[in-house]
């Protein structure tokens, strides 16, 4: 979700429909910083697409866009509550390898579509991520072994990792500035998403998996509820794919078409967009082809690539470190998000596997049950989203102090938890650890990009993304040695959301009611 904000953040804001050259319009990087000719005609393209304004295809392609928001949370989501049923089948000691190998791919996928997107077009890696997830979920099905599911969770990570930041690129190249609000609203599709899951899970997984209190081995044929499961899901994800590539013509992002030199179709692009919203647009290709007596526009993929890098180049970050303030700022955030980068899936992730193992212990951990109770636990992240949306605007208390509350209370129920001395006490603290977690989330997605500079936000969140997935990655590598069955992972995570809960209490600005410089 962090690419999410940077992207909101970093599209210029335009408060009129001008003209196409209005120069009023500020630019997410100071001139000179990329290709001069680049950004004037970026620039001209932003306003046309503010002029034609919010329409049909931007309704359409805002629902479809919810699609990969929904797979960027569904699919780590559907690893964690396979991993009871897997772990069973395959008598596998060290489950938490299935969400090490999802992890790897998550951060292979962000980096190769982040970047690729801007080589080989939007159009390509919007249809291409989602159904690449589809594919690999759907085979993932018919896994022999443990190696091969983790293969295959790998493998559809790859995709899932890409939705967030092509998906995000590919709606605000076509939305008005005015409009850039819509790209929050689709965080309801994410919180949903968890819901679905669950859902989908409990009859399919509470019914037709072997029970961790069995005394005989657990087989293949008393197990296929976790393949079934995969099914379902991943049949979802293809007609989402369907919908996408068969009924939506999804056009080339005007910028990336005229990054290419190729004007003419970026102009073309804009009035089919015009007309399909039954508007029309001035835009002409003589608007494009005036600015390139400013220069010469580098038009091949090693252009494209450059400009990309270019967006998170040392000057950003040295930006980022360029106060002794701001750099205590931006060394703390980072510090924030890579605790919870950790805390978060060390214990999320492996929700499902400890009811599952905690509810044998206290007598009543049947798959039905585990899978009932984490469809609850789902169910109470929707409202902590919305209540965080609302908390972060309470006077005198505003970001700082709803991300520092809601940060420490999800670790206080956390170690709540291992007070538990029966399946609904346990159920109890983490239905109030999610509805936490998901008030802490919301708050910090807000508040991380509004507390970087303008010119420096896209690299400010870059750098907290990065943090967030390295530690991500560790979480299951320190759930193998910790041991799941015991409270050890629990103490680490909550231990985690407390320090960064302080850490929040240390941060020098607060945004609530000031504009982002």
């Amino acid at each position: 979700m962090t690419d999410l904000k940077r992207d909101v953040k970093d599209e210029p804001e335009l408060t009129d429909t001008g003209s196409l050259d209005d120069t009023r319009t500020t630019p997410v990087l100071d001139r000179g910083t990329v290709d001069p000719v680049y950004q004037a005609k970026a620039h001209v393209l932003n306003n046309a697409i503010q002029q034609i304004g919010m329409g049909k295809y931007q309704w359409e392609l805002f629902v479809l866009v919810g699609f990969g928001w929904a797979a960027d949370n569904m699919w780590p989501i559907i690893t964690s509550l396979i991993l009871p049923a897997v772990a069973l089948e395959f008598n596998q000691s060290k489950p938490p390898l299935l969400s090490l190998a999802q992890n790897i791919g998550l951060l292979a996928g962000a980096i190769f579509w982040g970047f690729g997107c801007d080589i080989f077009g939007r159009r390509l890696a919007f249809n291409a991520t989602i159904g690449v997830t589809a594919v690999f979920g759907l085979v993932a099905a018919g896994s022999p072994n443990f190696a091969a599911i983790g293969c295959f969770a790998a493998l559809w990570s790859v995709g899932v990792g890409g939705n967030l930041p092509v998906d995000s690129a590919v709606f605000l190249e076509f939305l008005p500035g005015s409009h850039q609000y819509l790209l929050t609203v689709l965080s309801i599709f994410w919180a949903f998403a968890q819901l679905l899951a669950t859902l989908v899970a409990w009859p399919l997984l509470g019914y037709r998996t072997c029970s961790s209190e069995q005394s005989t081995p657990c087989t293949r044929s008393q197990n296929f509820g976790w393949r079934y499961f995969l099914i379902a899901m991943g049949g979802f994800s293809m007609i989402c794919f369907i919908l996408r590539f068969v009924f939506f013509t999804l056009y080339e992002s005007p910028k990336f078409l005229m990054g290419k030199g190729k004007d003419a179709e970026a102009v073309a692009v804009v009035q089919k967009v015009a007309l399909k919203n039954r508007k029309t647009s001035p835009l002409s290709i003589a608007d494009l082809e005036i600015h390139n007596a400013e220069g010469q526009q580098g038009t091949d993929a090693a252009a494209a690539l450059k400009r990309k890098l270019e967006k998170i180049d040392l000057e950003h970050v040295r930006a980022l470190f360029r106060t002794s303030k701001l750099a205590y700022s931006t060394t703390l955030i980072m510090f924030i998000w890579a605790f919870i980068g950790l805390a978060y899936p060390l214990y999320n992730a492996f929700i499902p596997y400890t009811l599952s193992s905690r509810g044998a212990s206290f007598g009543d951990g049947s798959t039905y049950l585990t899978y009932r109770n984490s469809l609850i636990i789902a169910v109470l992240g929707i409202p902590g989203a919305l209540f965080g949306g609302v908390l972060v605007e309470v006077p005198k208390f505003g970001r700082k102090g709803a991300l520092a509350l809601s940060t420490i209370l999800t670790g206080v129920f956390l170690f709540g938890s291992t007070t538990a001395r029966n399946s609904n006490s346990l159920l109890g603290w983490n239905c109030a650890f999610n509805f936490m977690s998901n008030i802490m989330y919301a708050v910090l997605y807000a508040y991380t990009p509004e507390i970087f500079p303008t010119k420096d936000r896209g690299t400010g969140n870059a750098l907290t993304a990065s943090a967030n997935r390295i530690f991500g990655i560790m979480a299951p590598i320190i759930a193998i040695y910790a041991n799941l069955e015991t409270a050890a992972p629990v103490y680490v995570s909550g231990a985690l959301f407390i320090a960064a809960g302080v850490l929040v209490s240390l941060l020098p600005f607060e945004s609530r009611g000031k504009a982002s410089l």
